[in-house]
């Protein structure tokens, strides 16, 4: 079997988890990396490992040796980089959000359907097992008629107002912080655990920390300055939102997000609440899927491959008892992708729970709508999506 060239271009944060996610699969090299000079990505290089590397994105997208493109830069270079690399005729793998907006990701999703090549964003928490077993139950139709379906997406890492991130730039961040950050994430879980469609929303939006302090040049995620010639930099983008939902079959649901409380680290939860059962699933206890029941008593119901269903077992590779995390559920992801482009791209042998541009596009059009439920003084906006036309 011909080995695959993966290259990456923007190695932050997240970087570390795409190349281990490859080197995983044992069948990929990590070619080169790309940052946003070469000295930087030189550097980078040398402590992921990686022989190549680049000061400008374009030279890496032309090396003949790399087959799929990650990107994982900040949200402004989304859609340059992911257009750059379709237009060349390589694969992507992308961060969420898609692009900074649903018309850059509509345009994104398009290309990449007419040039061929597979394109999947990192929705990442698709891959636990019980995520899939959850949507097994709904769509088997093991909890009934669904009524309800609620949730959140907390975390406080920016709670303190010395952290300051480029996610706070709206120039490099776009129009939204915890929405297309973390927001996008649940959004993406409810509809796919429950197989429905979030058809309007209703939106109460604040920004709980207003002015944040930086020194020049610090726009890491998840850095912290308390010394050297700080400036205030006044905050626009929402850290803490709430939002009303009405689905595609008329269920009703809500969720909220916030980086702004203390003590919540990375705490995502779903809960779908049908009339024979509720499941609820929460990203910090991950190897645990809570099942309610009116007439009956609730339970646990723990990651077992002698017991999950549907998609939820080929993601589960440890024996029951042996916890699975965050980095697994991620390299499914990547597995995934992995295997459509084995497969040839070709739409119709897309592995089922693989988050692709469509999925990337539908999280802007919902995000956007949010914002402009806001916007309008907190109004009912319906979601403005435009479906694949095939």
């Amino acid at each position: 079997m011909k080995r695959l060239g993966m290259g990456l271009v923007g190695p932050g944060f997240i970087a570390t988890h795409h190349i281990d996610a490859v080197r995983r699969l044992g069948d990929v090299d990590v070619v080169a990396i790309a940052g946003s000079s070469a000295e930087s990505a030189k550097r980078k290089a040398a402590e992921y490992k990686v022989e190549r590397s680049y000061g400008d994105y374009r030279d890496l997208i032309a090396d003949p040796d790399v087959h799929v493109v990650h990107n994982t830069t900040p949200n402004h270079m989304h859609f340059p980089v992911t257009m750059a690399a379709i237009e060349a005729g390589k694969h992507v793998v992308s961060d969420k959000p898609l692009a900074m907006n649903s018309d850059e990701s509509r345009r994104l999703r398009d290309a990449a359907i007419a040039a061929k090549v597979a394109h999947a964003v990192t929705f990442n928490y698709r891959g636990n097992p019980l995520v899939q077993h959850a949507r097994t139950l709904v769509a088997d139709g093991s909890i009934g008629d669904l009524a309800f379906i609620q949730g959140f997406y907390l975390q406080d890492w920016l709670t303190d107002p010395n952290v300051y991130s480029w996610r706070s730039d709206p120039a490099k961040g776009g129009g939204t912080s915890a929405l297309g950050d973390i927001g996008s994430h649940w959004c993406d879980l409810a509809e796919h655990v429950s197989g429905k469609k979030i058809d309007s929303v209703l939106a109460d939006i604040t920004t709980v920390v207003k002015t944040r302090y930086a020194t020049e040049g610090s726009s890491e995620a998840f850095s912290k300055t308390t010394s050297g010639d700080r400036k205030a930099i006044p905050m626009t983008s929402e850290d803490l939102a709430t939002v009303l939902l009405r689905f595609e079959d008329g269920t009703k649901g809500t969720f909220s997000v916030a980086q702004t409380l203390p003590g919540h680290k990375n705490d995502l939860q779903l809960e779908i609440s049908g009339l024979k059962n509720s499941l609820k699933w929460r990203q910090e206890e991950q190897n645990e899927l809570w099942v309610g029941s009116h007439e009956g008593p609730n339970c646990i119901v723990g990651k077992n491959p002698a017991l999950v269903a549907g998609e939820a077992l080929r993601y589960t590779h440890l024996p029951a008892g042996h916890q699975e995390s965050w980095a697994d559920a991620f390299m499914n992801i990547v597995s995934d992708a992995y295997a459509w482009i084995r497969a040839g791209a070709r739409f119709e042998d897309k592995p089922s729970p693989l988050p692709t541009f469509d999925d990337g596009y539908r999280s802007n059009c919902i995000v956007d709508a949010i914002l402009a439920s806001h916007a309008a003084g907190n109004i009912w906006q319906k979601v403005q999506y435009f479906p694949l036309s095939f």
